[in-house]
């Protein structure tokens, strides 16, 4: 059989050539780092997460946890490395990020029908191909991309949030807790009065910014939005976005603060936090500077400073079809944040639709073709027939899931039973060929 080469092993392309190879298909991984990064990358294991290291809510009411769930029953590398790896977060699924990188990285060398070149591609090779190398692709392929596909300039930009130790965190300035107290308080929570947060918001509006060619608010994705950017929006926009008191009372004073910035867990031993919401293109200097204006970080030690970086998606309506199979080409597909799909979770996904779809394809079976009614047959269907002429990045969301064809009263209700028919689905495609995986080994 021949072998089908998956350029990038970032979530989507592990997890493309993980569900190929446990079919027995044969593949060639190719990924450059260690010997090339790209300018968010600093490690050489495959699937690093580069922004936050949350994969959202776990819970079946949110459409993210739909996705999680369809995406387990499937039997997917990424949440299994990722619940083998995860750290305290609420009602979150956070994971330590070095461990959970590892562990994708340890299965996939080990993994006999895998393949691994350890090089930057610059060509796309002859035969079956899915491209995964990101919205941070090297020049090299990404002008091949180009070639193939010319509408492809649809530019956003993302950003990458800093990172402080603990220990130098006050914390007679700060205190655990979770939002409304839902599950257990494994947040930092880090209050500013009134004053304090004015002051703050006025010299995080006229902080210096780092040089990036090309910048523009304006195409940035709004859930990854620069902390300075917001700011720019309004006085409040910070206390109605991530500086939201509401549901964290604070235990010194048995009320809700004026403004709390949180942090969140970032490695399984619980010594680093990430600032939630904190994505930022400032100056390192800068950086430190109005940071260290929040009252329980005024001596943090940052590990990580935020920094900001290039993505690049594809005006996939027109490009791509169901499958993420390029049209013009159907034996190329796409998969992970390049096609669009925004998210860690939705980009594994995408990864697990090609994988499989392509799988069923090179075997003889017929394909899944995963309804609109399930999170990732809808995120295929988005991806491939939305608006033409307003293609936007798009997280996984309830709204782009077919509707109940029955009234249920209560969103958060109407949400479960949306979540209990797709599993239903998806229990009933599990009885299709392509899943029965130890008989085509």
């Amino acid at each position: 059989m021949e072998r089908i080469t998956v350029l990038g092993a970032g979530l989507a392309g592990s997890e493309c050539a993980w569900q190929l190879a446990k079919r027995g298909i044969p593949v060639r991984l190719v990924e450059m780092k260690p010997g090339k990064m790209s300018p968010a990358h600093s490690s050489p294991y495959f699937g690093e997460l580069v922004c936050s290291n949350s994969l959202r809510s776990d819970e079946l009411s949110n459409a993210v946890g739909l996705l999680k769930a369809e995406m387990r029953r499937m039997g997917s590398l990424i949440l299994e490395s990722a619940d083998a790896n995860r750290v305290a977060a609420g009602g979150a699924l956070a994971v330590d990020r070095m461990g959970f990188a590892r562990s994708i990285t340890e299965k996939l060398e080990s993994c006999k029908e895998i393949e691994i070149l350890r090089q930057e591609a610059t060509e796309i090779p002859e035969g079956e191909v899915v491209i995964a190398t990101g919205p941070l692709s090297s020049d090299a392929i990404a002008r091949q991309i180009a070639a193939l596909c010319p509408e492809s300039d649809l530019h956003f930009y993302d950003a990458v949030a800093p990172i402080v130790t603990l220990e130098s965190v006050d914390m007679d300035s700060a205190f655990f807790a979770s939002r409304y107290d839902k599950g257990t308080a494994d947040y930092v929570n880090c209050p500013m009065d009134k004053d304090e947060y004015l002051a703050f918001v006025q010299e995080l509006v006229n902080a210096k910014e780092a040089e990036v060619h090309g910048f523009d608010d304006g195409g940035v994705f709004e859930g990854c939005m620069p902390v300075e950017v917001m700011a720019r929006r309004g006085v409040d926009t910070l206390r109605y976005g991530p500086l939201k008191p509401v549901g964290l009372r604070d235990p010194r004073t048995g009320k809700e603060n004026y403004a709390v910035v949180q942090l969140r867990r970032d490695n399984a031993d619980g010594t680093i936090y990430n600032m939630v919401g904190f994505q930022t293109h400032l100056t390192w200097g800068e950086q430190k500077r109005v940071f260290s204006m929040i009252p329980a970080l005024r001596k943090a030690e940052f590990v990580r400073y935020g920094v900001m970086h290039r993505n690049t998606y594809l005006n996939s309506p027109g490009l791509l079809d169901r499958y993420y199979r390029l049209i013009s080409q159907p034996r190329i597909s796409f998969a992970g944040q390049m096609t669009g799909v925004e998210g860690y979770v939705e980009s594994a996904a995408s990864g697990m639709l090609v994988g499989i779809e392509t799988a069923a394809r090179v075997l003889g079976l017929p394909p899944v073709d995963f309804p609109q009614e399930t999170a990732i047959g809808a995120l295929g269907l988005y991806i491939s027939g939305g608006s033409v002429g307003d293609f936007q990045p798009m997280n996984i969301n309830f709204g782009i899931i077919k509707p109940l064809e029955y009234k249920v009263k209560g969103k958060r209700n109407k949400n479960a039973e949306i979540s209990r028919r797709s599993l239903a689905i998806i229990d009933t495609l599990l009885n299709r060929e392509v899943f029965d995986c130890e008989n085509h080994r």
